[in-house]
């Protein structure tokens, strides 16, 4: 699948504007927490990657794409981890019988339960990504956690064995984590933090890869829970 059934020349605005999204939240982590900083780009900005935006084409045909990695099944639970306006919980929507989209940004929250108000069986609720709910582990066959890690700062090796752990629990057996962040060269720092967060899943005690995807952009990883 080449990039032509991706983007149109016009999507080079919706990465322009995702820099500047980025370079606003860098701006606001010198005087807020990581939990303010989305919370306030997503106030400033509304839809602060463009991902809802009809104009481009790139990030509706990631979340079909990301959806078509899945296996061939209908799932019981699935969980939305950093849904930001929800564009990835309409794929997931035909898929399980309930959805739950999480995001640390309330705002967030709030713009994907007006965009998907026409979908019955999706629930909401404002977390981070280690403040789920004890009593949700084993709860969710599906998890997709889609451009959320590298925004945690500091992503150290202990943090992303914490996340690796959390996400293993949160994982009924034989579950799957699909997991997908900006890849674009092996070399440019953005892609080596990508390649240092599938490498954590990769090798994170109760989950094994099932496949990995490069794809226009992104890099996306299957894994399953162990039994």
């Amino acid at each position: 699948m080449g990039i032509i059934s991706f983007m149109r020349l016009r999507d080079i605005g919706l990465f322009l504007k995702s820099a500047k999204t980025d370079a606003a939240i860098a701006k606001h982590r010198e005087t807020m927490t990581q939990g303010e900083a989305m919370e306030a780009v997503y106030a400033e900005r509304g839809d602060p990657w463009a991902s809802a935006s009809p104009r481009y084409l790139y990030q509706r045909r990631k979340y079909e794409v990301m959806a078509g990695l899945l296996p061939e099944t209908r799932f019981r639970s699935a969980l939305d981890i950093g849904c930001g306006v929800g564009g990835m919980l309409r794929q997931l929507s035909p898929r399980a019988d309930r959805v739950t989209g999480v995001d640390v940004a309330p705002t967030a929250i709030e713009f994907a339960r007006r965009a998907n108000a026409d979908l019955t069986n999706i629930d909401y609720a404002v977390h981070d990504i280690l403040s789920l709910p004890a009593e949700w582990d084993g709860s969710f066959d599906l998890i997709v956690v889609s451009d959320v890690l590298y925004y945690l700062s500091p992503l150290t090796d202990e943090a992303l064995k914490e996340i690796g752990a959390r996400l293993a629990r949160l994982l009924a057996p034989g579950g799957i984590l699909l997991l997908a962040n900006h890849y674009f060269f092996q070399l440019d720092p953005d892609s080596r933090v990508t390649r240092r967060i599938h490498d954590a899943m990769r090798w994170q005690p109760g989950l094994t890869l099932i496949s990995e995807h490069r794809k226009p952009f992104f890099l996306a990883s299957v894994l399953r829970a162990g039994s």
